[in-house]
């Protein structure tokens, strides 16, 4: 019995953004993303690489105002994606960890796909949240993303960045260690017979 695909497309519209993304949880890590806001581009590039997810986004905001708005909506919709692409999640590994350094940042990322929406979410170092990160994306837009990922997949995710000094390093460590560690916990294991809980449930 072949598996069936772990796909997703969501379309997001409101007087703030218009969303078009598509997800495919079995990619290589192809992308092809145009959000308006170039270093989310970059961050949303290094998540479909190295989560080995294939990823197209397609939006446009109101940047004009703030950056905010676009980037929070592309976070949910690519949360909602991720938990309708996981269906049943019977067969997933469920757990996933990675701890990446870029340069002089090391972050570490934890992840469960546990149906219960939680973020932990430490270490940045103080002032990150105010720096204009390629002059327009706000650090404190990171936890945002996380959050709106989390909550909208229903994943536990933690994220604590061990040390670091250049924002556009540790933004970028950041992602990348959460996609690491969401690649080995969205992966099928052959050794994992139904839904990989006691529960019966995820």
């Amino acid at each position: 019995m072949s598996q069936p695909q772990r796909t997703a497309r969501i379309q997001r519209e409101t007087s703030e953004s218009s969303i078009d993304l598509t997800l495919n949880l079995d990619g290589t890590g192809v992308s092809d993303i145009q959000s308006t806001v170039p270093f989310y581009d970059h961050l949303l590039t290094a998540f479909a690489k190295h989560a080995l997810v294939d990823l197209t986004v397609r939006a446009k905001g109101d940047i004009e105002i703030d950056v905010h708005h676009t980037v929070e909506d592309i976070g949910i919709a690519l949360g909602q994606a991720i938990k309708q692409a996981l269906g049943t999640k019977e067969g997933i590994s469920r757990f996933g960890d990675a701890l990446v350094p870029l340069d002089e940042a090391l972050v570490q990322a934890v992840v469960d796909i546990s149906g219960r929406p939680y973020l932990v979410h430490t270490g940045e170092p103080a002032g990150f949240e105010f720096h204009l990160i390629g002059g327009h994306f706000t650090g404190s837009m990171v936890r945002h993303v996380f959050e709106a990922i989390a909550f909208n997949a229903a994943l536990t995710v933690h994220v604590t960045v061990v040390g670091g000094r250049d924002p556009h390093h540790i933004a970028e460590a950041e992602f990348k260690a959460f996609a690491r560690a969401f690649r080995q916990a969205k992966a099928l294991d052959p050794l994992v017979s139904g839904i990989p809980s006691t529960k019966g449930a995820l």
